[in-house]
């Protein structure tokens, strides 16, 4: 029996933009997930629009990843398609102080981009493993720099399928989160406003932030950054060191021994070993301290 899921899919991104059993655990940098049936490299607006719009009209299931960078994927993989915003969704534009980018860009590329031009704003955002289009989303910042900082306007493609723009007053950015997480939206391009600085000064100040974050945050093993979010009054990652929990392991998965704020895969963990250590840690912190921890990565498939 052919593949119609596949055929129709090759009809709207090309047979080159689209692979079938397509192992996860290749495209998370928490190194873990079993395959997704369809996985997608959209190169257009168009490409997402008309994808995701036949994956609504057929009842199949889709997700939006980036680099993979804040996603857990279930060890049974993914039942629909996976639709992949990252090197092939990355150009951008620098005009004055402004940039204009796809939302598969690199933060790191962006930051060093901005650097290139004498532009400062994005410092913070070197170290951040993550792409533009999640960055948004979840409203990502580090060292007192977060997105909500330099953005003026994003692209996004809404819950109707239809390409609306978004001002930054309207975005609604908060701690880990935007309209854009809110309300499923799909970023498909962002406007940054930044200032004209040193390139010297600025590429001192993503070094000095740096040699903080790799001093600091165990960027040798695979891991998905920051696992909870912050409690408010609290510190999670004191939480769980507190807790006696620090290098604490079920299966491959650990708590980091460097950032208690980490689990990390030490040795071939599986998605299993993960959420059970999450469980594990939210149960003891409640225990010992009545705090909750709520999970900032994010869960894709069967759990």
């Amino acid at each position: 029996m052919s593949d119609w899921i596949y055929e129709e899919l090759c009809k709207i991104v090309g047979e080159e933009n689209i692979a079938k059993d397509v192992i996860m655990k290749k495209h998370t940098t928490f190194r873990i997930g079993g395959n997704a049936d369809y996985f997608l490299t959209p190169k257009t607006e168009g490409h997402i629009c008309e994808s995701i719009d036949f994956c609504k009209k057929n009842d199949i299931k889709y997700y939006i990843i980036g680099n993979g960078s804040n996603i857990l994927v279930s060890d049974e993989g993914i039942r629909g398609v996976v639709i992949k915003l990252f090197d092939n969704f990355a150009d951008y534009v620098v005009e004055g102080s402004k940039i204009i980018a796809k939302p598969g860009i690199l933060l790191s590329k962006l930051s060093n981009i901005a650097a290139s031009k004498g532009l400062t704003g994005l410092e913070f955002a070197g170290g951040i493993p993550g792409t533009l289009g999640g960055a948004i989303a979840m409203n990502a910042g580090a060292y007192g720099g977060e997105m909500k900082d330099v953005v003026t306007g994003v692209k996004v493609l809404d819950a109707a399928g239809k390409i609306i723009t978004i001002d930054a007053a309207d975005m609604n950015f908060g701690y880990r989160k935007s309209v854009v997480s809110q309300n499923n939206y799909i970023v498909v391009e962002v406007e940054m406003e930044l200032k004209e600085g040193d390139e010297e000064e600025i590429r001192a100040k993503m070094n000095e932030l740096k040699l903080k974050r790799t001093s600091k945050q165990p960027l040798d093993l695979p891991s998905a950054g920051s696992t909870f979010k912050r409690p408010e009054g609290y510190f999670a990652g004191k939480l769980i060191m507190d807790a006696g929990l620090k290098g604490y392991s079920i299966g491959g998965a650990q708590v980091s021994e460097k950032h208690c704020g980490f689990i990390v895969n030490k040795s071939n963990a599986t998605a299993g070993d993960v959420l059970k250590l999450i469980k594990y840690i939210q149960k003891t912190v409640h225990e010992k301290f009545n705090v909750d921890l709520e999970t900032e990565i994010k869960m894709i498939g069967k759990m």
